[in-house]
């Protein structure tokens, strides 16, 4: 329809003629109110926002010396937040000459990893940064 055309139409009805994809071949336009579109459009980033933010991540810290009861706790946290759809990542810090013992931090993390109840898939696979042993796990 031929532009005139399709400003009467939309004057007559009381609307407004918005262009919806001005790139496409003829140019795709839409008789709407304009107040209307623009919620709309709000409305649409508003969702798409909150979808995003599901796969933030959340971080658990433990210790090599940490009970097995804290550790317990933890795990429970852990679980909790795979359940909410989160990435988890685990840190086990290392102080001192425990930053010397790999085989052993591996071994508490191996620990760690057992008391977690969900059923998870590794994301990040163990390695030592800074503090100590860091690793991901997410929601299989």
């Amino acid at each position: 329809m031929p532009l005139g055309e399709a400003l009467n139409l939309a004057e007559s009805k009381e609307l407004d003629l918005i262009e919806i994809a001005p790139t496409a071949k003829p140019a795709v336009a839409k008789i709407i109110s304009f107040d209307k579109f623009r919620y709309q459009k709000e409305k649409e980033l508003k969702k798409q926002k909150t979808s995003q933010k599901i796969s933030e991540l959340k971080q658990v810290q433990i210790s090599v010396r940490a009970a097995v009861n804290d550790l317990k706790i933890k795990a429970q946290k852990a679980d909790e937040f795979i359940n909410k759809g989160y990435k988890v990542e685990i840190v086990l810090r290392l102080r001192g000459r425990e930053k010397y013992n790999r085989d052993w931090a591996r071994y508490k993390l191996e620990e760690f990893l057992k008391l977690i109840t969900i059923e998870y898939k590794i994301g990040l696979e163990p390695r030592f940064g800074g503090q100590g042993l860091v690793m991901q796990i997410m929601k299989k």
